[in-house]
């Protein structure tokens, strides 16, 4: 992922130099497993861990790999050069590439993982704050982009943090998914390696062995993964475009801080334009770009192919980097935004009394009116707000119809803001659970 759009404790995890030590680290312990068996010399498993504090010549392997067209044998070369040929003989004995090509591939996801369920966490404290901040602050909820009926502004913070708290479930069954690994060598029978080498560089890892891995670990696994990060994509795109909203200036009910000295237009000076929450919606387009080629990659042909490691390649540090960065800079959004109740209420009242609509259709109801009689007679009365901006209760208390069936207190009644927010607390229990 380019500079701009990451964090250096994800990059880390992607850099060649970490892929590296990862690659070391399951063969030295994979030899220590095959020491303690009896199958190779004590001396040349202790031998491997000589290397232990090597920074690996990136460049070095990359010029063994032009020659050998094989990355994980021109890191095995290179070892052997610190190693030292005849000490290093007995490493990657009965394993086969993918052993360590997806078990690192697995211990970067589960710390991709960790990384993003902190992120998560973070964004939670954020919108938990600022919805309990705005608990009682009234604003129009709109449907089809339309007014419809008051909510507030910490039940929209609330019901955000309710789909990111869904979210951190995902990552974590993502993450306990993942967390696995094979050392099972050709085509995965442990014809060359016994199953307690797997056992041993696993738990080395902090990961499971996989229960049947032919010569690859399952990519169902990884579509699993992958499909959770999308999801989690997706959701900071509906927060992102929430804000974006609110901060039109015909709404202006929210917006991103805005600091000394930031511009908004090259053109024209007066511009505050909601950038962050632009760009995280083009950020959560490029994660989801993953999501498909993980589901193909769960075919592959017979025991092994390697038509989904270009894939994993790209998809593996892109999404994770790209995912990392939208969260953080989410939860500088939601720890920042300016929020304006005032244009709340202006906005409410731009067509005066019109969201109570429902209210007086059910008290029509109840009074005794068919509710298509019921319907026809707000509908009228709503249309002329519509039309001439005249104000709602005005127009209900001058209808002689409405009149007949409701009185004038119960008229005004149904003007009560209070009526729209008396189950906010009920909800803020089931949201936040204390």
């Amino acid at each position: 992922m380019i500079p701009r759009y990451s964090r250096p404790d994800m990059v880390a995890i992607w850099s060649p130099a970490s892929k590296f030590k990862i690659w070391y680290e399951i063969e030295a312990h994979a030899c220590e497993a095959m020491a303690n068996i009896g199958v190779i010399p004590r001396e040349n498993a202790d031998a491997v861990w000589k290397a232990k504090d090597v920074e690996f010549d990136v460049a070095r392997i990359d010029e063994i790999e032009a020659v050998t067209k094989h990355d994980v044998i021109a890191f095995l070369t290179h070892l052997a050069e610190h190693v030292g040929s005849d000490e290093a003989r007995f490493v990657h004995q009965g394993m086969t590439s993918s052993d360590v090509l997806d078990t690192c591939f697995n211990v970067q996801l589960v710390r991709a993982a960790d990384i993003l369920i902190a992120d998560v966490e973070l964004l939670l404290a954020a919108l938990k704050r600022r919805a309990i901040e705005h608990k009682d602050t009234v604003r129009v909820g709109r449907s089809h982009g339309i007014h419809a009926e008051p909510t507030t502004m910490g039940l929209t913070f609330a019901r955000f943090y309710a789909e990111m708290d869904r979210n951190l479930t995902r990552l974590r069954t993502a993450r306990e998914e993942i967390s696995t690994g094979a050392v099972s060598g050709a085509v995965g029978t442990f014809a060359n390696i016994d199953p307690a080498v797997e056992e041993h560089v696993c738990e080395q890892l902090g990961l499971t062995p996989e229960p049947i891995s032919t010569q690859v670990i399952p990519r169902d696994r990884h579509a699993a993964f992958f499909a959770a990060l999308g999801v989690v994509a997706s959701s900071i795109e509906n927060v992102a475009t929430e804000v974006r909203h609110m901060q039109r200036t015909e709404v202006l009910e929210g917006a991103e801080f805005f600091s000394a000295g930031q511009k908004g237009s090259s053109a024209m000076p007066h511009k505050k334009n909601p950038v962050l929450t632009e760009n995280l919606t083009g950020l959560a387009r490029t994660v989801r770009m993953a999501v498909i080629p993980a589901m193909e990659n769960v075919t592959m042909w017979h025991e092994r192919d390697i038509a989904h490691s270009s894939v994993e390649r790209a998809i593996g540090p892109d999404a994770t980097i790209t995912l990392d960065f939208a969260l953080h800079r989410l939860t500088g959004v939601i720890d920042n935004m300016l929020i304006f109740p005032e244009n709340m209420m202006d906005n409410m009242n731009k067509f005066p009394g019109l969201v109570m609509s429902q209210r007086v259709l059910l008290a029509l109801t109840q009074a005794g009116v068919s509710r298509e009689a019921s319907y026809a007679m707000v509908q009228r009365n709503a249309l002329k707000v519509w039309e001439f901006r005249t104000d709602f209760r005005e127009e209900l208390l001058a209808d002689p119809e409405v009149c007949e069936a409701l009185s004038v207190e119960e008229i005004n009644e149904k003007f009560d803001m209070a009526y729209h927010t008396k189950h906010v607390d009920t909800i803020f229990k089931r949201v936040f659970k204390d």
